[in-house]
């Protein structure tokens, strides 16, 4: 079964954030040499919990797409490079994701296969979008009211935004309860709606993807809560 890995790490001090700037080139050269790695994606985020252009130099993330849960565990917590981001970080969490819907491409790729759905449990969202150049700023203005809505949200369990290259792609990732909190919200009339609405009207972007995930399970911690998405939901 097909599990998505998406590993954040928070760095602290000016060594260890520009170490993690310099493997945003370096860890390339490891990544495709592990087996099971389909597909892979090195990214940095945004501040304010990722959701605007200017850079947060504390936060990084990979994405993963590993055969199976077992060896998505395994190479994470053996692969030489996945260690040497965790010996850095000051903190570090991982959240493995089975896809249950998707669809677009991810640079020229379609790299989520959908499985079939339980219908039970958290549910994660991730849209991801290569922005046009002439549009990039309208867009990044509507983004902060797109974010507070979300804080705002009080069934959302967790939230980040991150993204490839600076301003021209961006990747959102959220988490909700169950299916009927994270509908609720997208069909909301408000700047979310709105935003979706120019988007479509505007051909805002060149490429586009929108995923759905089960929570397969997590590891490390995130903001000091673990297992952060476990506690959530039994609450």
């Amino acid at each position: 079964m097909q599990t998505v890995s998406l590993s954040l790490f928070r760095f602290d001090g000016l060594s260890s954030r520009l170490w993690a700037l310099a493997m945003m080139g370096a860890a390339r050269l490891s990544l495709p040499r592990i087996d099971g790695l389909s597909f892979w994606k090195l990214c940095g985020s945004g501040t304010g919990e990722g959701f605007t252009p200017v850079p947060n130099t504390a936060v990084y993330a990979i994405l993963c797409v590993w055969d199976d849960l077992h060896t998505a565990r395994t190479a994470l917590q053996t692969q030489n490079v996945f260690a040497r981001y965790r010996a850095r970080a000051a903190e570090d969490w991982t959240v493995f994701l089975n896809p249950i819907s998707s669809r677009g491409e991810w640079a020229n790729e379609t790299p989520f296969v959908p499985q079939d759905d339980s219908g039970a449990g958290p549910i994660a969202a991730l849209t991801r979008a290569t922005l046009k150049p002439s549009i990039a700023m309208k867009f990044w203005g509507q983004v902060p009211d797109i974010s507070a809505v979300i804080g705002s949200d009080p069934n959302v369990i967790f939230k980040i935004g991150i993204g490839e290259v600076p301003l021209l792609h961006q990747v959102t990732f959220s988490i909700w309860p169950d299916t009927a909190s994270m509908a609720n919200f997208a069909r909301k009339d408000g700047p979310h709606a709105k935003a979706i609405a120019a988007v479509r009207d505007g051909q805002w972007f060149r490429e586009e993807l929108y995923a759905r995930f089960r929570i397969a399970g997590e590891t490390g911690s995130w903001d000091g809560q673990s297992p952060r998405i476990l506690k959530e939901v039994q609450r």
